[in-house]
């Protein structure tokens, strides 16, 4: 079993990303690392926007946080209307090109990672 899922929802006016600790335990010190996006207007050329995701303190067992997140682009915070979460979200039967790379440390103190193929 994986410790982690993920789930994109959608509100209509904006997409966000929620964690669910399948485990029984509490994980502290919950981290994404950034996503740096494939740039759409020059294939192969360096990564104009990325996603940082905030870190948790902790998640509890079984709960479900919603992780609060900011696009950049080139180097700056972007506005709200220019916020690539989306381009993460998965499409069926698709390659999913972008992965989730989530560190914790379970209780005991040791860290450990998952990764979560995502994106379309």
């Amino acid at each position: 079993m994986k410790t982690f899922q993920c789930t994109f929802v959608d509100t209509g006016s904006s997409v966000s990303l929620q964690l669910t600790n399948a485990t029984s335990e509490t994980l502290r010190s919950v981290e994404i690392l950034t996503v740096f996006l494939k740039d759409d207007s020059t294939a192969g050329g360096p990564s104009q926007a990325h996603i940082r995701f905030e870190p948790l303190s902790a998640v509890r067992p079984q709960e479900n946080v919603v992780v609060s997140h900011a696009t950049w682009i080139n180097g700056k915070r972007a506005a709200t209307e220019l916020d690539q979460l989306s381009r993460l979200t998965s499409t069926n039967g698709a390659i999913k090109p972008y992965v989730l790379d989530i560190s914790w440390q379970d209780p005991g103190g040791k860290t450990c990672f998952q990764r979560i193929p995502v994106g379309h």
